[in-house]
């Protein structure tokens, strides 16, 4: 969770690139420790400071995190799902033993700001959308063409993750997936995110709280060919996205559809 601005997070990846099994296990000692000094039972992060071989105690966020689904793609675990039923008074479905992580998860924030005007907000309507999709790939939005972004709330459109084998694997997972997002209407994160997932320092795990700011030359210079190369695509798209209008009638009359189709199956 190293990437940052403003203190809030652009892109999360698990595990950590600099985790050890023997980290992992101090970490998770420490977690719990703090939790049952509390009392506490639910959902939540405890999160850490790494530094030179070091951990300190940073905070806890006592709800489900904001990048939940790169734990979950990792470990095959629904926290959301079992936030509830733990909310419900029901047992964990799943023990501390049962839990292995497999692979590597990368999750890009795509927030309606601008990346080349240090990342102010962009609210405003989203004249046409389409997402990515494919092996190892995850989207979680609630965005599409016509919608507006208001200015009152934050800024993240969707949050995409990709996962891989390897971290190598999952960031070509990513640059794909990126390539193939598509917002217009409004500047948001998309072109910064495919300018560090080919930025050296973040493809070697050379990752700190100030990234941002010292890589700032090399990845505005890359962000500004994006945004140009950008430009064309969605010249190229433009005649694909339909209007909203037009998408409502066909929901419509898929519904319309489906209902006569379990209509039929309850009159038999």
């Amino acid at each position: 969770c190293s990437i940052q601005r403003r203190h809030q997070k652009l892109i999360e990846e698990a595990p950590s690139p600099i985790m050890t099994d023997e980290l992992r296990e101090k970490m998770g000692a420490s977690a719990i420790k703090a939790a049952q000094a509390v009392n506490y039972n639910s959902a939540g992060t405890v999160e850490f400071m790494y530094s030179n071989g070091e951990y300190y105690f940073l905070e806890m966020n006592t709800r489900i995190q904001v990048e939940h689904p790169i734990t979950e793609v990792i470990t095959g675990i629904d926290l959301v799902k079992e936030q509830i039923k733990i909310a419900a008074g029901e047992e964990l479905s799943i023990k501390q033993e049962d839990i292995g992580v497999t692979g590597h998860a990368i999750e890009c924030r795509i927030n309606a700001e601008d990346p080349l005007h240090d990342f102010v907000p962009t609210p405003g309507k989203i004249v046409g959308y389409r997402s990515p999709g494919g092996i190892g790939v995850r989207m979680d939005s609630g965005v599409y063409t016509g919608y507006t972004i208001p200015s009152i709330y934050d800024s993240m459109i969707s949050k995409l993750i990709t996962w891989g084998s390897d971290r190598d694997e999952a960031i070509a997972r990513m640059k794909r997936a990126l390539s193939e997002f598509i917002i217009v209407g409004i500047p948001t994160t998309i072109p910064f995110h495919k300018a560090l997932m080919k930025n050296d320092n973040f493809k070697e795990a050379n990752l700190h709280t100030g990234f941002i700011e010292e890589n700032k030359q090399d990845l505005i210079m890359e962000i500004e060919k994006v945004v140009e190369e950008d430009k064309e695509h969605e010249k190229i798209m433009q005649g694909a996205f339909l209007p909203p209008k037009k998408v409502a009638a066909i929901a419509t009359s898929v519904n319309e559809y489906m209902n006569r189709i379990r209509e039929d199956q309850n009159q038999k």
